[in-house]
């Protein structure tokens, strides 16, 4: 579980760093494909450790 868990902050720092530099650059992140797929790939890990955590998925 640590693994992931500094996984995610590797990617999330990736993410972050991309939002800043799109900022900088002025391009809108929805414009910004690398921006998309990073934040795809923090949400999935997202998904995979909570489902390892053990995480039910609240129903409404």
């Amino acid at each position: 579980m640590k693994e992931w868990t500094e996984l995610f902050e590797v990617e999330k720092q990736k993410l972050n760093q991309l939002g800043n530099e799109s900022l900088a650059d002025g391009i809108p992140f929805h414009e910004n494909d690398a921006l998309q797929d990073q934040s795809r790939r923090v949400d999935e890990l997202i998904i995979q450790l909570h489902k390892r955590a053990g995480f039910k998925r609240r129903s409404r």
